[in-house]
């Protein structure tokens, strides 16, 4: 049934954003007056009358909304809907179901096929006009927020680069100097470069995440495939590890597999996300305690977890893991800062490996962080 225009109303609503809707309806009549309507009101409009036409027009036009009916010749509008957001993801336009279809399973069943909106046949002219309204002018302020993320990035990754190279110097010369390669250091003056070393190293990796983040957000994380030895990375992560572990008196345990363990991989990128792991669960587990690092292959899929004895992961937190920034109520055990980046970019890492990373919390206390690789 279309949409009644018997009785013309007056709109008070603001300009409508100047933007592009596709009608998918095999009622050739409806679509003439929803078609009119619409272009009455400064909008393009284009028609499908199947959802496989829809699809191909999306492609094709890239529309900003489109007004889908249910009931449709070839797959039906839910599948229609569900294949939009399959294929463009967060691309997808917006869908608003418009059927005569108004029982609850349906309009329950338009929501979990991506609709963001319902409205059923006969629908009132101002309702549709103020809901298409509100949903392209979302999508318009989605579009420039995406567009002032982008130039943050940008401005992001260029300060973090140009902060970062006389950053690494001062780490350099402050190591060169404690070691006593510019001559002999009094006991006081050694423990200010120390401090100068440490506080300028902590600087540094802070901003090397920033530049990973600021990448990673703007679609360029770089992945080099090639050959590499997962056992012999995860092998030098540890021993590295125990250095810093033994400040705290805690015992990492790891038994390195035998055989092959050869995968294709970026071998710096995994061993930043097992380095990340590692420190984690050191950096939150009491003095005195075991870490454990485990590497097993189960169907074709390297496992590699890292189990720590800290105080595990607060279940009400437990949604800020892996997002950018998302520190948890978690305290390190020895004064160590956290910049809640490391998990964030792990996630990234592994996910363009085509690998998993989860979390979870051991009994009694304790945590278990592992990633997935698969094996070819």
């Amino acid at each position: 049934m279309p949409l009644p225009i018997s009785h013309p109303i007056s709109l008070d609503l603001p300009s409508a954003p100047k933007g592009h809707i596709l009608i998918v309806d095999d009622d050739s009549v409806n679509t003439i007056v929803v078609t009119g309507l619409l272009e009455s009101h400064g909008y393009q409009v284009s028609q499908a009358g199947s959802g496989e036409e829809a699809l191909l027009r999306i492609a094709n036009e890239k529309p900003d909304l489109v007004l889908l009916d249910v009931t449709l010749p070839g797959i039906d509008g839910f599948k229609t809907s569900t294949e939009i957001k399959r294929t463009l993801g967060d691309e997808a336009p917006p869908v608003i179901f418009v059927t005569s279809r108004d029982s609850t399973d349906d309009i329950v069943a338009g929501f979990a096929n991506s609709g963001v909106d319902y409205l059923t046949k006969p629908v009132s002219e101002s309702e549709a006009l103020a809901r298409i309204h509100t949903h392209i002018s979302n999508r318009n302020l989605i579009k420039q927020l995406a567009v002032a993320n982008q130039r943050k990035n940008q401005v992001l990754g260029m300060a973090a680069h140009d902060i970062r190279n006389p950053l690494g110097s001062i780490c350099g010369l402050t190591e060169l100097m404690s070691d006593g390669a510019f001559g002999p250091v009094g006991s006081e003056l050694l423990d200010c470069i120390k401090l100068i070393n440490s506080e300028s190293s902590n600087l540094l990796e802070l901003v090397n995440q920033l530049l990973d983040v600021s990448s990673i957000e703007a679609g360029v994380l770089k992945i080099n495939f090639a050959p590499g030895d997962l056992n012999a990375l995860i092998v030098r992560s540890v021993y590295t590890a125990r250095i810093n572990a033994s400040r705290k008196k805690t015992q990492i345990l790891h038994q390195p597999k035998s055989g092959s363990t050869t995968l294709r991989i970026d071998e710096g990128k995994i061993r930043q996300v097992v380095d990340n792991l590692i420190s984690n669960a050191v950096k939150y587990s009491p003095q005195g305690s075991t870490v454990k690092v485990t590497h097993t292959i189960a169907g074709g899929t390297h496992i590699i977890s890292v189990e720590d004895e800290g105080p595990g992961i607060p279940e009400s937190e437990r949604h800020k893991l892996f997002k950018e920034f998302g520190t948890l109520s978690a305290k390190a055990t020895g004064g160590e800062k956290s910049t809640g980046l490391g998990l964030a970019i792990s996630r990234r890492i592994i996910e363009a490996h085509h690998g998993s990373i989860t979390a979870e919390n051991l009994s009694p206390r304790g945590s278990k962080f592992s990633f997935t690789l698969p094996a070819t």
